[in-house]
């Protein structure tokens, strides 16, 4: 498929619909695409029916450019699948940044708007399993949950995530008896003083804020279990 063979190509993810995130998007797309494309941003913040409804009302071929930020192989083929099941399938496609956001996510969109290799079709995709690690409660004795809010992840939450589930899959401690679930969130304030994680049972609010804290952290607070004031939030 060329790329300038498209009827539409939809931009689709979340926060696009309001808030200082769209109007940098909807800017910087406008200025690219001029602005009719507008039209074309699809917010999924409050889930995926609008994008269904306008991928059936629109002509064929249609490419969908996903901007989820937490996009991952597993959430691309879910994608797929979910599409393939629409009218005229043969004729959708996506492509998907998976996560890689740059500062200037309209330009990165656009551009991959013009590299068809990386288009995928929505007919024919393969088989999601039946049984999949995503469809089981994984062993845990506490949850961690990490902010991925806005302010927090301009503050590096999303590498510390990947930091964390290394550090305590390293330690023994990752999703397994007597070990820690860790779990991306939105918004869970106090924002000036993140990034934020609160532990459960417990019930624990920490800022972490490097790699180093992180190392810290798991080691003190799971491995050792005792207690680390000094990166406790105050209520």
């Amino acid at each position: 498929m060329n790329a300038t063979s498209y009827a539409r190509v939809l931009f689709a993810g979340p926060d696009l619909g309001e808030g200082a995130f769209a109007e940098l998007f909807r800017r910087q797309l406008a200025a690219l695409r001029g602005g009719p494309a507008l039209a074309d941003v699809v917010d999924t913040s409050a889930g995926y029916d609008a994008l269904w409804r306008e991928v059936q009302a629109s002509a064929r071929p249609l490419l969908v450019i996903d901007l989820e930020p937490q996009a991952s192989a597993p959430h691309l083929d879910w994608l797929r699948s979910e599409l393939g099941r629409l009218e005229a399938p043969d004729g959708l496609f996506v492509a998907s940044l998976l996560g890689q956001f740059e500062a200037d996510p309209a330009g990165a969109a656009c551009a991959l708007v013009e590299r068809p290799a990386l288009h995928l079709a929505c007919l024919d995709v393969p088989a999601l399993p039946g049984s999949h690690a995503w469809s089981c409660i994984p062993p845990h004795a506490r949850r961690l949950l990490l902010c991925n809010g806005p302010r927090c992840t301009r503050r590096g939450a999303l590498p510390l995530w990947k930091k964390l589930r290394e550090t305590l899959k390293a330690a023994g401690k990752l999703e397994c008896e007597g070990g820690v679930h860790i779990t991306r969130t939105q918004c869970q304030f106090p924002c000036d003083e993140g990034p934020t994680a609160s532990l459960y049972p417990e019930g624990e609010w920490y800022r972490i804020r490097d790699e180093e804290e992180v190392l810290r952290w798991v080691q003190a607070r799971i491995v050792e279990e005792r207690q680390v004031p000094e990166m406790l939030m105050k209520g």
